[in-house]
């Protein structure tokens, strides 16, 4: 097949949306399709260029660094779009948003006869932080950012999205087309147990303390991931046998330091920055419980990561979350924001050593339904069912 993936940022970003994109354009090229990438030019200029046989079209953009430092807006890109598809000739385009890339690829398909189907990655909580004002009539502000989305979507042959919640929430909102929970996925071939890895070196490669018991965060640094529960949960522990480790960057981390020093955290807390791909499956593997706090999760990319190296896992018990967390069994789950709940949580974990080899070892067995090459099969699945007109979602 020649399959067209329409995304409006830029195709190598350190997000959930941008990762899974470029994964399953990795996963298809590498079984025969011929794929191509519409995104946004981090650059502000168009370019083309090839990754991994990904053909990628990146569109002329404007950086919006003013409200986040990793966010590019392909504007006025009708026109450009529409010649990339002519040009490309996709037996189907998979869109990833609802933003103007996207929007403008299903106007010209639907033009064009061309089938489309999305992902949907999009909850108005992953918007709320930046629009403070609006978000604080709830209702209305999420009745709005559905609206819109459903205005791309509703157009759509058929809608995925990450997990079995996701899905309730697009009927809950009313989406027309059928929808399929098919997961993000995560590199399990990548992200794997290793036990040569040497915990020592590996801490101190990253000024990480492997004498203590090491919850760890990797992600974008964002006011949505909740990372200041983690901060307030530990000082509220007031323990000196634990390390909070916060690896990522984003446009909340430097209100996280600050935080962090009026908590009077030291060396209790670890802000390492951004962590390599390369790097990480190690540092998983050196590192004692994964932590996930954020209340806007559609499923969990450095969760399935995380469990792949078979860690036990600290998260909110919110949105998706628990699709990956059974509590008692590869984890804890704590009340969305409660800092109490949190810090109960974690002294849990450090208090009992015995049972982390244990739910490492669900963990690993959990994820192992989410493997990208099992995604990939699933996408190639719908496509063709789209193609044919054979699909029924759930």
């Amino acid at each position: 097949m020649r399959i067209m993936i329409a995304v409006t940022p830029q195709y190598i970003a350190f997000h959930g949306q941008a990762i899974f994109t470029v994964n399953l354009c990795e996963g298809l090229a590498k079984n025969g399709h011929t794929v191509q990438a519409l995104v946004a030019s981090e650059t502000g200029k168009p370019y083309r260029t090839e990754r991994n046989a990904v053909q990628i079209e990146a569109l002329s953009s404007l950086s919006l660094k003013l409200f986040h430092p990793d966010a590019f807006l392909p504007l006025f890109s009708a026109r450009a779009v529409r010649a990339a598809i002519l040009a490309f000739k996709p037996d189907i385009i998979h869109i990833q948003d609802h933003y103007p890339v996207c929007r403008n690829a299903v106007l010209a398909a639907r033009r064009l006869g061309i089938k489309v189907i999305g992902t949907n990655h999009f909850m108005p909580e992953n918007l709320a932080p930046y629009v403070p004002v609006l978000s604080l009539v709830k209702p209305v502000f999420n009745w709005v950012l559905w609206r819109w989305m459903r205005e791309t979507y509703d157009r759509l042959e058929a809608v995925a999205c990450p997990s079995r919640t996701a899905a309730g929430l697009l009927h809950k909102v009313g989406v027309r087309p059928p929808v399929f929970p098919i997961s993000c996925g995560a590199n399990i071939r990548h992200f794997h147990p290793d036990p040569s890895v040497d915990r020592s070196a590996w801490c101190s490669r990253y000024g990480i303390d492997s004498s203590k018991k090491i919850f760890f965060f990797v992600g974008r640094v964002d006011r949505e991931k909740r990372v200041d529960v983690l901060l307030r949960a530990l000082k509220r522990l007031n323990r000196e046998d634990i390390q909070l480790v916060i690896a990522g960057k984003g446009a909340y981390r430097a209100k996280l330091l600050n935080l962090a020093d009026e908590l009077r955290l030291g060396n209790k807390v670890l802000f390492t920055g951004f962590m390599p791909n390369e790097d990480l499956p190690s540092v998983l593997n050196s590192i004692d419980i994964f932590a996930m706090p954020s209340e806007a999760e559609l499923l969990s990319i450095s969760t399935l990561q995380a469990m792949g190296c078979s860690r036990p896992v600290l998260a909110a018990n919110a949105v998706a979350l628990p699709e990956l967390v059974t509590e008692d069994l590869n984890g804890m789950l704590f009340k969305p924001g409660d800092v109490v709940d949190a810090a109960r949580c974690m002294e849990w974990f450090a208090n009992h050593r015995e049972r982390w080899s244990g739910m490492g070892a669900a963990s690993l067995e959990k994820v192992q339904v989410h493997s990208l090459e099992n995604i990939v099969r699933q996408y190639e699945k719908l496509y063709e069912n789209v193609l044919s007109g054979t699909q029924r979602g759930q």
